[in-house]
């Protein structure tokens, strides 16, 4: 698992990096393109996953103690709070997508057209970004749901509790990753009067 999470912290690793020389070439841009973004649905979607984090903890604990109905639970509030999350992105992306700041042959930018350009590369980011760190949600929440009728039947127990305790460490990753999307992408617009 940590040879994986290590695989998983170079690809964002690569992603932030392209964000961050981006974001120092076309400062001004970034900070127009973060305006689009409302800052408290950031929040609000960042404080359903640190509870989905909770929940895995439960689900662990359970599993290191062999409490069956406890690991159902704790995979249960997961699975809750990650399609809670995963909701919220949907509304926000289609909210994107009928202002037309989903990049591509269809974007439209109407305001300061000399950072139209730039601004449609802020959104690319966060499309790719939000939307890879999306993808490693929606694995994750399958995972859960073959892991959930095991849990169940008592496959894990205090002796057998690896696997349980390897998928939480993968669930923290994604929070973690959302952690830092969250200022980078949300925030940086509230610096200069964003009206979110």
């Amino acid at each position: 698992m940590w040879i994986f999470l290590a695989q998983e912290i170079m690809f964002f690793s690569g992603l932030f990096t392209c964000y961050l020389v981006y974001r120092v070439l076309y400062p001004h841009a970034f900070l127009v393109g973060s305006r689009e973004l409302d800052w408290r649905i950031g929040a609000a979607n960042t404080v359903v996953l640190l509870l989905s984090s909770f929940t895995m903890v439960v689900a662990v604990l359970g599993a290191k103690q062999g409490r069956r109905k406890m690991i159902v639970l704790g995979l249960l509030g997961t699975l809750l709070f990650g399609g809670i999350f995963l909701g919220v992105k949907v509304f926000e992306y289609g909210s994107k997508w009928e202002h037309h700041l989903v990049p591509g042959p269809y974007f439209e930018w109407h305001g300061d057209p000399s950072v139209g350009r730039e601004v449609e590369l802020f959104f690319s980011l966060y499309f790719g970004m939000t939307g890879m760190h999306a993808l490693h949600m929606v694995i994750g929440m399958g995972i859960m749901l073959v892991m959930l009728p095991l849990a169940w039947r008592g496959k894990w127990t205090p002796q057998n509790h690896n696997f349980v305790e390897g998928f939480g460490l993968y669930w923290h990753f994604v929070d973690i990753v959302w952690i830092f999307l969250f200022p980078f992408l949300y925030l940086i617009g509230l610096s200069g009067g964003s009206s979110h």
